[in-house]
C-alpha cells in the first residue's frame, strides 16, 4: 500500500503557525510582486476569493472582511516542509517527496505490525502537535488512487484526516463520485477527449479495456488507467525530473539600463542551474526572454528572446550564466522600460554526457565541484548566501516586491521571532 500525505493549504497554514490569532479567519498568500493570490484558506474562499485572482481586483473584499494578506516566502515554506517531512520519516522508513507539500509514504509490510489507518492518524496528530500544520492522508494500492483518497480525507471530516481505499468496492465507489478533472495524470485535453468518447467519470475510464485505452491514448494515459485499477506503475521521480526549466519574474520596478537587466538574467540563470543540478540533469540549450509592460500603452512596447546551444550539455552555473548574459546583451534595446525577464533551460540530458574533442572548457570537473559547493553553502546558510557578482546586490530595482512578507523565522538568525513579555 502507498500513502500520500498532503499538507492542507500549506502556504496559508504556515503563515497561520506564526500568526496564531488568525485561526478560523480568512488568509491569502500572494505571488511574486504581491500580484496574484496563490494560496488561501477555506474562510477566504467563502468570501468569493479564488486562487489566481489579482489582488487589486479583490482589494475591496479583502479590506471589507479584514482578510490577512501575506507575501509568498518560499524560504520559510521550504524550511517548514523539511520539518514536516522529517516527522513523517519517523513513522515510515521509505518516503518520497513529490512536492513542497506532498510526500508519498511506502507502507508495504507495515500492515503486519500496525493498523495502517491508526498509524497514519498518529502521524497526522504528531505533525499537528509539533508544527501545527494540518495534513490529510490517502492510502491505496497505487499513487493515483492514493491521491484520490487524500482528496476525500481533506474534503470530508468524517475520515478524521485519513482515508483508505483497500477493497474493490471502495475503489469503485470512490471513482464513481470523483471528478474526472481532478484525476492525477489527466490534463484538460485528456478530459475533453474522454468526454467526447462518452467517458464522464474515472470509474467509466477505469472500466474500459486496456486495448481501448491504448488505441486512444499514449503511455501516460495508459499508466493512469492502470493506476486507477490498482496497478502501481508511475515513477514519480521521472515525472518530477523536468525536461524544461524556467525561472522568470516580473520586476518590482521597471528597469531600463543594460546593467539592471543583466543582473536579473544572471540571477535567474543561476537559479535554473541550481534546479538543474538538483534533478541530476544537464542542459544543452539556454534561452532568455525580455518584455516591456504590456499594460502601459503610454510606453514603447518591446519583447524578444534568444537561444544559445551549448557545445556540451552542462549544469555549470558559470557557463549557463555566461550564455544567458550573451543573449541578454544581444536582445537589449535602449529606451525600453523592461518589466520582466526570464531564463529557460532545455534539451536536457540525464546521466552520462558525451564530451567533445575540442571543448573550450578544460576544467569542467573542478567547475562542477564549485557549483555543488555553492549549492551546499546556500542550502546551509540561506538562499543566495553565495552568488555570482553579476547577480547584483539586494537593492536592485528589479527585485520583486514583498510588502507583506513574514520573516524567515526558521532559517535566518537575524529574523528570529521575538516575544514581548
Amino acid at each position: 500500500m502507498i500513502a500520500l500525505a498532503d499538507c492542507n493549504t500549506f502556504f496559508a497554514s504556515v503563515e497561520k503557525v506564526f500568526h496564531p490569532g488568525l485561526r478560523g479567519k480568512p488568509v491569502c498568500v500572494l505571488s511574486s510582486n504581491d500580484g496574484n493570490i496563490v494560496a488561501l484558506t477555506a474562510e477566504a474562499k467563502a468570501l468569493g476569493i479564488r486562487r489566481g485572482d489579482p489582488l487589486f481586483q479583490v482589494k475591496e473584499t479583502v479590506e471589507k472582511n479584514h482578510v490577512a494578506i501575506f507575501s509568498g516566502n518560499l524560504v520559510l515554506y521550504n524550511a517548514m516542509s523539511r520539518r514536516v517531512q522529517g516527522i513523517m520519516r519517523q513513522f515510515v522508513e521509505r518516503t518520497e517527496a513529490y512536492s513542497i507539500d506532498e510526500q508519498f509514504l511506502y507502507l508495504d509490510g507495515y500492515e503486519r505490525n500496525f493498523d495502517l489507518v491508526g498509524r497514519m492518524r498518529e502521524m497526522v496528530e504528531t505533525i499537528r502537535l509539533w508544527t501545527d500544520i494540518p495534513v490529510s492522508v490517502g492510502i491505496a494500492p497505487s499513487k493515483t488512487l492514493a491521491k484520490v483518497a487524500s482528496k476525500f480525507a481533506k474534503k470530508y471530516s468524517g475520515y478524521r484526516s485519513v482515508c483508505i481505499i483497500d477493497s474493490e468496492s471502495k475503489r469503485r465507489k470512490a471513482l464513481e463520485i470523483f471528478e474526472l478533472d481532478d484525476v492525477w495524470g489527466l490534463g484538460r485535453r485528456s478530459c475533453e477527449k474522454l468526454r467526447a468518447l462518452g467517458v464522464h467519470n474515472p470509474l467509466e475510464f477505469a472500466d474500459k479495456t486496456g486495448s481501448w485505452v491504448e488505441r486512444h491514448f499514449h503511455k501516460p494515459g495508459y499508466q493512469t488507467w492502470l493506476e486507477l485499477n490498482g496497478h502501481p506503475c508511475i515513477d514519480t521521480e521521472e515525472i518530477a525530473r523536468r525536461e524544461r526549466i524556467c525561472t522568470s519574474r516580473s520586476f518590482g520596478t521597471m528597469v531600463s539600463t543594460r546593467e539592471e537587466l543583466r543582473e536579473s538574467v544572471a540571477s535567474f540563470a543561476a537559479s535554473c542551474a541550481n534546479t538543474l543540478r538538483s534533478q541530476g540533469s544537464c542542459a544543452g540549450a539556454v534561452s532568455v526572454f525580455v518584455m516591456s509592460n504590456r499594460f502601459r500603452e503610454d510606453l514603447p512596447q518591446y519583447a524578444n528572446f534568444g537561444t544559445v546551444f551549448l557545445p556540451v550539455p552542462s549544469a555549470d552555473t558559470l557557463e549557463i550564466t555566461r550564455a544567458a548574459l550573451e543573449i541578454a546583451d544581444s536582445i537589449y534595446r535602449p529606451g525600453i522600460q523592461f518589466k520582466k525577464s526570464g531564463v529557460v533551460l532545455s534539451r536536457m540530458s540525464h546521466g552520462v554526457v558525451q564530451p567533445i574533442l575540442f571543448d573550450s572548457i578544460d576544467n569542467r570537473e573542478e567547475r562542477e565541484q564549485l557549483s555543488r559547493t555553492i549549492d551546499s553553502l546556500n542550502h546551509r546558510f540561506g538562499l543566495k548566501a553565495v552568488k555570482l557578482a553579476a547577480e547584483g546586490d539586494d537593492a536592485g530595482r528589479w527585485k520583486v516586491k514583498s510588502g507583506f512578507r513574514t520573516p524567515d523565522y526558521l532559517t535566518n538568525i537575524n529574523e528570529l521571532m521575538t516575544i514581548n513579555i
